[in-house]
């Protein structure tokens, strides 16, 4: 940024304060570095961070900082993965600003709650909360929710989630802004809804909830059909076992349109939604074997012979199951005790703790992560013991759910499946209890090879995370590393979406290891295997956009405005004819 006018930025910052007012404005690295610094890894630098309040607000701040030639960087919760939604180092060719949307988070409700308006600060949790009282449900449900991530950022990161007959979060109705070819600020309404006509008007009806007439939408002049506000194809494709390629990824040409899977190449002001209704009955099952073949044959047949498609079937390696007992125990707690309400509030507080310790040299690195994990050796034990009886007995872990008309069948085709000679394995129905800590277990152990990292960081290397899809045919799902790569390994830790075929693999690297080559080796074999990544946290500044994807994302944003670099694109600006 050293090659950008000092009284440029000084202009566009008065003019940022003036729209939002000083304390709205954070110009000083040492205040806004937690807003910089991305979930798990990455930062860079921002001119500013800003915080709008209200819609109008946040059109006027794009406004400005258009003509200022600014680069934008929308960010919610920040809670995402791959570095997506922060400043990804120093080498931008025109000032950053970062804009914060968490203020603007109203939710409406459509037609009895059916459907919502979610607005861009809006949190997964609030939507739960919202809609429990009529008995439905958003999207997504324990995971991303606990940590505060926004809708709007499941959106526009394809984000995958655990309820496998719902898909990645999706919507083609949604209001958001561009910057076209010419270097002009657009507000495009693709909601359905009748808005008005011009920005004020469109987005002060939008924040009120002030809605004219409500219509189907077709994609275009071509093309008459009405447009999706959930990936309702999903489920149908999930069972397709035989298919040649996976049932969801993150760059999937069938799932890029406008908001969904923009990773923030446009400015989302609110997305249209599906809800869905909650059950009224559930069972857990709880299943272990020690042969890889046995789970992968139990995938396609719940998948193919049930009359509906289980919730949900999250998979844990017994190593994973060992080092979240261990090193996701405070987190379990936490949540347990605490609930999902407070969660955001809890992270936000420990990631501005974290940043002002990081600053006084003469404290131990990660010195919170230190004393929390110490603090957790304190607590009882937590895991049911029937959970542990099953980390004794098998190396493979799953958790199923079913629901209402499922259950018994389900309850049939487990008991039919494990009564043949090849399934060696076992499974049991949980209570309510275990129910719940086996999810809760599965969920922390997201965070678990984090918190080992920091406690360990001067015993071991980085940690490399890949989220894969694997071809819905494949039934070699079992990594197998050749000795060159897994000898740079301390820990190899699995787990995912299982129904799917989606998993999350952490390695943990030995102290010396170069993680650059270590990383394109394992993707190289990836490809070999036909497995796409990342499958559910978008590229961020993590992973290579391919072709079609890179392509969206310049059809997006051609001038290369809003979060340039992402998926290792260019960062300068593009194709612009303005001025």
């Amino acid at each position: 940024m050293n090659t950008v006018n000092s009284d440029s930025n000084r202009q566009l910052l008065q003019t940022l304060e003036q729209l939002l007012g000083a304390d709205r404005v954070i110009a000083d690295p040492q205040r806004n570095e937690h807003f910089r610094k991305g979930f798990r890894s990455g930062e860079g630098d921002a001119l500013a961070v800003v915080f709008p309040e209200k819609l109008l607000q946040l059109w006027r701040v794009l406004q400005v900082c258009v003509d200022a030639g600014a680069i934008i960087i929308l960010q919610a919760a920040n809670t995402g993965l791959t570095e997506g939604s922060t400043p990804s180092g120093s080498d931008y060719d025109r000032p950053v600003v970062v804009i914060n949307t968490l203020h603007m988070n109203t939710i409406h409700l459509l037609d009895g709650g059916r459907q919502v308006v979610a607005l861009p600060g809006a949190t997964l949790h609030a939507l739960e909360k919202l809609l429990a009282p009529i008995q439905r449900a958003p999207h997504s449900e324990i995971g991303s929710s606990c940590l505060g991530a926004s809708i709007v950022g499941g959106i526009a990161n394809n984000s995958g989630g655990a309820l496998c007959q719902r898909g990645p979060a999706y919507t083609e109705l949604a209001v958001f802004a561009r910057v076209n070819k010419r270097g002009d600020l657009q507000l495009i309404n693709h909601s359905g809804i009748d808005l008005g006509a011009s920005p004020e008007e469109i987005l002060s009806n939008l924040e009120r909830g002030t809605f004219g007439q409500i219509r189907p939408i077709r994609y275009s002049e071509h093309d008459d059909r009405p447009r999706m506000a959930s990936d309702r194809e999903y489920a149908t494709r999930i069972r397709d076992v035989d298919a040649d390629t996976p049932a969801r990824f993150n760059a999937d040409p069938r799932r890029l349109f406008e908001a969904s899977g923009c990773a923030g190449k446009v400015a989302v002001f609110a997305v249209r939604l599906d809800t869905f209704p909650i059950a009224q009955s559930t069972r857990t099952f709880y299943i272990g074997s020690n042969n890889a073949q046995v789970f992968a044959r139990l995938r396609r047949g719940l998948l193919r012979d049930l009359p509906q498609i289980p919730l949900l079937g999250e998979y844990l390696h017994r190593d994973m199951f060992d080092l979240a007992a261990v090193y996701g125990k405070d987190s379990f707690y936490t949540i347990e005790k605490l609930g999902t309400r407070n969660m955001p509030r809890f992270f936000a507080l420990k990631g501005r703790v974290d940043a002002w310790l990081a600053k006084r040299r003469f404290l131990p690195r990660f010195l919170s992560d230190r004393l929390l994990q110490k603090i957790s050796l304190l607590l009882p034990a937590h895991l049911p013991p029937r959970m542990l009886a099953y980390r004794e007995k098998f190396v493979h872990h799953l958790i199923v759910k079913v629901a209402d008309e499922n259950i018994a069948p389900a309850e049939s085709w487990f008991r039919e499946f494990f009564s043949r000679a090849e399934n060696t394995g076992d499974y049991f129905a949980c209570t309510d209890e275990e129910a719940t800590k086996a999810m809760l277990h599965r969920f922390v152990s997201a965070g678990a090879a984090m918190r080992y990292c920091a406690v360990h960081s001067g015993e071991v290397g980085e940690l490399l995370p890949l989220d894969i899809a694997l071809r819905r045919n494949d039934m070699d799902w079992e990594e197998q590393l050749p000795a060159e790569i897994a000898g740079q390994l301390q820990c190899r830790l699995y787990y995912g979406h299982f129904l799917c075929n989606v998993f999350h693999q952490d390695y943990i690297l030995k102290k010396n290891a170069d993680a650059d080559a270590v990383k394109a080796a394992m993707l190289e074999l990836l490809d070999r295997r036909g497995a796409r990544y990342p499958a559910e946290h978008n590229v961020g500044h993590l992973y290579q956009a391919p072709e079609a994807q890179r392509k969206f994302f310049e059809q997006l944003d051609p001038t290369n405005t809003f979060n340039p670099g992402i998926g290792l694109t260019g960062k300068t600006r593009r194709n612009c004819s303005c001025g």
